[in-house]
């Protein structure tokens, strides 16, 4: 675009205004807490002095291993997002939906950049995405989400919401090379600031750039390095990407039946508006409305770069605030500084009485030394077997007695270290440095109030994720529009790649298939632990209940182990069992078994027969003596006995069966306890084993801290010498 100056200092001036209203307190904050996390926590005038004074500046960086547990938590508990259908919207579309939103997650790598975003909030207090339509690899184009550098965006000062859809505007500055402003704008405006060093506006190269997030060093203002300097890999130009809120009067799809209305995105043209209404048949209409739409001006310098409607519904830029008070982020490191500052300069205090105290010096009386001079003495006074001679009748040398080091000094290292642990939440069961004497039960009952403690910073974190959910929704929803074809690569080493379409035409009956363009969704957020401890509680689990007698097939532990090559192990074990050979065996056993349910069948069948015939018999028996004269004849009185009998022999059978079964299942009753047990022990055992193994740890730890305390003893006492 040509040289527009009223743009271009509009966008400048609105720029200088959020930047000076608290954005630089942002910046200022955020480089300490970085140089506090990276381990540089002393201040440079101080380390100047204490240098000169020659003495220790000590760091020990409990801020990096403190956020490591928080960093560590949120890994292993991820999210997934789901959408549900709402207002009679199709559940297939839904589940198309979310399909499609695992394929976008997959192909940006999002869990890596959630990490990385929600490291920004912690350390820094404010994390960012950018998600915008990328068309650099498909002429579709996709969705693409980045990280994006806190620092460089600055936000409406009068926002006092957490969603974005509140803020009047946001602008995102950022470093360009010339070839940069060619292939995202065009070349004659490359071409102009190309040579740029400089700036129209006052303050073009401010404070933000002197911060800088790179991997090499501040550069000095406006610096030249000769005709050579290379301009095309040099990012000098400053660019200013502001998206702001304006009225103005935008078309709309009416919903006839709801009254529901959505912004038509600027660029469709007639053609695709009258597609849409097709499909809905006749439910739609279009409707003009006066709004605030988001107007995107790009300047660098004086140069208006892209000045339009933005096509989207929403700003880009997706926040990440760990704590928010009306406009207030708060991080997690910030709060750690004082703690952090206490604790290195008592350490170094403590370090430095050590060191006097080894050559604290001497007084003697002037000329009475003999085999060594007076810089001979204050160089050498500090090493072992000195032998002093001094003249005889004047006073012998007396070493000075070093200060003690003061009572209560190593109780405030201790205070700051538990001051860096309630600060942050993050307490020694979390940490994995609980003493030996901690039951398992504490341990664990310990860790779950850490974990809760953290709850509204994790919250904010889904938060965060149901807004770009909803972003990426009305994205997909404006621009999946065609017939696309998506693969989805699954995480389970059995879960073959799924491909999924998208609006596509039926023509056998007419309708679009999953069409994406239409509907309205919920968007559900769940947490779920991270895959590989999911994996490891499930083995584990697997594994006892297969101990205890359950019946678990042996491809679902192999599939929650952490072996190597699991799919084709899994596949190995499946294509053995399919074998010939298997498979006869199989019908073997299966044939046995029948075999055996058969003959117990018969001998169960054969006696109530018996008893039956028996029964018969005594009842036959028993009319025909009543037919006659006299009482019951001896045959008589001998079938009733047998059939007593028979049915005495089938009650005691069945009382012995019974009798069998309750011990049999004593017996695996008992089998499974002592099962439980072992396995409890054998768990205990391990757990002992593995404090064992911390304690030893830590006292090879505290040894070789020990020993090099004593070589910086050394070290200094024979500095102190050659001095």
């Amino acid at each position: 675009m040509p040289i527009d100056h009223d743009i271009a200092e509009e966008n400048w001036t609105r720029f200088q205004f959020c930047r000076d209203r608290g954005h630089l307190d942002f910046i200022t904050k955020a480089d300490r807490c970085e140089q506090f996390f990276a381990g540089q926590q002393w201040n440079l005038d101080d380390l100047a002095k204490l240098q000169d004074q020659k003495r220790p500046a000590m760091t020990i960086n409990k801020i990096i291993s403190t956020i490591g547990t928080i960093l560590g938590e949120q890994i292993y508990n991820r999210t997934e997002v789901l959408f549900r259908p709402s207002n009679g919207s199709p559940a297939e579309t839904a589940d198309a939906l979310t399909k499609v939103w695992m394929q976008i997650s997959q192909s940006n790598q999002l869990p890596w950049v959630r990490s990385d975003v929600f490291c920004d909030g912690v350390v820094r207090g404010r994390g960012f995405y950018d998600m915008r339509m990328d068309f650099n690899e498909s002429m579709q184009g996709v969705i693409k989400i980045a990280l994006e550098n806190s620092k460089n965006v600055v936000i409406d000062p009068d926002a006092e919401e957490y969603d974005p859809d509140s803020w009047a505007d946001v602008t995102k500055t950022k470093w360009l090379t010339f070839q940069d402003i060619a292939t995202l704008y065009n070349q004659d405006d490359a071409d102009y600031l190309k040579d740029r060093e400089g700036s129209a506006f006052p303050y073009g190269y401010d404070s933000i750039e002197r911060v800088r997030d790179r991997f090499g060093t501040n550069m000095p203002l406006g610096g030249f390095y000769g005709t050579a300097d290379p301009h095309g890999v040099r990012r000098n130009i400053r660019a200013i990407e502001r998206q702001h809120r304006k009225l103005d009067s935008a078309l709309h799809f009416v919903d006839i039946e709801t009254g529901d209305m959505r912004l038509i995105p600027v660029d469709w043209d007639r053609e695709k508006i009258g597609s849409v209404l097709q499909k809905a048949g006749g439910k739609l209409s279009t409707h003009k409305k006066l709004v605030k739409r988001i107007r995107w001006t790009v300047t660098a310098d004086n140069v208006v770069l892209h000045d339009d409607w933005s096509p989207y519904r929403h700003f880009t830029i997706v926040p990440y605030f760990p704590y928010f008070r009306y406009g207030k982020t708060i991080g997690i490191v910030e709060n750690l500084l004082g703690p952090q500052e206490i604790l290195n300069k008592v350490s170094s205090q403590e370090l430095h009485i050590v060191n006097t105290t080894a050559n604290s010096g001497w007084i003697l009386e002037g000329g009475s030394l003999i085999n060594m001079s007076v810089d001979e003495l204050e160089n050498k006074g500090a090493q072992t077997g000195l032998v002093i001679e001094y003249a005889k009748g004047s006073q012998p040398p007396v070493k000075i007695t070093p200060n003690q080091t003061p009572s209560g000094l190593d109780r405030i290292s201790f205070k700051a270290e538990e001051h860096i642990k309630t600060i942050s939440n993050i307490n020694d069961s979390m940490q994995g440095n609980d003493r030996e004497d901690v039951a398992a039960k504490a341990i664990a009952y310990k860790q779950q109030r850490g974990a809760v403690s953290m709850t509204k910073v994790l919250d904010n974190l889904e938060r965060t994720d149901w807004i770009l959910a909803r972003n990426a929704l009305d994205l997909i929803q404006d621009y999946y529009t065609e017939y696309r074809l998506l693969n989805i690569t699954h995480e389970g080493p059995q879960d073959e790649q799924e491909t999924i379409e998208i609006n596509k035409y039926d023509s056998a009956t007419g309708a679009i298939l999953n069409d994406l363009t239409l509907g309205e969704y919920d968007i559900t957020i769940t947490s779920s632990p991270y895959r590989a401890s999911i994996e490891d509680s499930q083995f584990e689990q697997a594994r006892a209940l297969k101990e205890l007698g359950v019946h678990i097939p042996d491809d679902v532990l192999i599939e929650n182990s952490r072996l190597q090559r699991r799919a084709e192990i899994i596949k190995r074990i499946n294509a053995q069992a399919e074998s010939p050979e298997a498979q006869a065996a199989k019908q073997l056993q299966i044939r046995g078994q029948t075999a055996e349910v058969a003959k117990t069948e018969a001998e169960v069948g054969k006696i109530q027969t018996q008893s039956q015939l028996d029964a018969a018999r005594a009842q036959k028996e028993a009319q025909e003596a009543q037919g006659g004269q006299g009482g019951p004849s001896p045959e008589m009185l001998k079938l009733r006995q047998e059939h007593e009998l028979a049915q005495q022999r089938i009650a005691l059978e069945r009382q012995n069966s019974d009798r069998e079964y309750a011990l049999k299942e004593r017996q695996v009753q008992q089998e499974l306890a002592l099962k439980a047990r072992a396995h409890d022990q054998d768990m205990q055992m391990r757990k002992d084993e593995m404090a064992q193994k911390m304690q030893q740890s830590r006292d090879d730890a505290v040894f070789k801290r020990a020993q090099q305390v004593r070589k910086d003893q050394e070290s200094s006492s024979s500095t102190s010498e050659e001095q």
